[in-house]
């Protein structure tokens, strides 16, 4: 079994990134799971690095545990989300103990805007990449929330296929065929 640790950054009920990710999700092959991290979080202290929260003791847990982690971001003011920021500090802390080393992983998006999630998901990239993630270049996934997606947060017919290409190329990469 292949495990991708998601982290959606919305924690808005119905958000369009996690209505994308549940769209990536039903396109997986058999033997791939997405398992969901709990990002509602505390804000980072590292006056807790010592007696770590027992939901951030968790989420290590689960990046630590999976072959791989995904990324889905909102674009705030130009940038990715708070929320996945500060799940980032948590999991990369205390120093020298980053459960992110090593991993595969992979960034896509959802926005209403013009540009979708570009900026965020460059500045994400550099963050990553940061923690010595091999992300996943190839393809980049920029969805139109509001053009893509129905009132039920189904991806658009005209969509599946570059979705789907999208998770091929991640399932490769986290399985290190690509």
């Amino acid at each position: 079994m292949t495990t991708i640790a998601v982290f959606v950054g919305s924690l808005r009920r119905d958000s369009f990134n996690k209505a994308l990710a549940r769209n990536i999700e039903r396109l997986l092959p058999e033997g791939v799971e997405f398992r969901y991290a709990d990002l509602d979080l505390p804000l980072y202290d590292q006056d807790l690095d010592a007696n770590l929260p027992e939901k951030v003791v968790a989420l290590k847990k689960l990046v630590a545990e999976s072959d791989g982690v995904l990324f889905v971001t909102p674009e705030y003011n130009r940038s990715f989300s708070g929320v996945i920021k500060n799940a980032i500090d948590w999991a990369s802390r205390p120093w020298g103990q980053s459960s992110f080393a090593g991993k595969p992983a992979a960034i896509a998006g959802a926005s209403i805007g013009a540009l979708g999630t570009t900026q965020a998901q460059s500045q994400l990239r550099n963050v990553l990449l940061f923690l010595d993630m091999k992300v996943m270049g190839q393809p980049e996934l920029y969805f139109n929330a509001s053009a893509g997606l129905d009132g039920n947060g189904d991806v658009a017919p005209e969509s599946k296929d570059f979705l789907q290409g999208f998770v091929d190329a991640l399932v490769a990469h986290v399985r290190g065929e690509k």
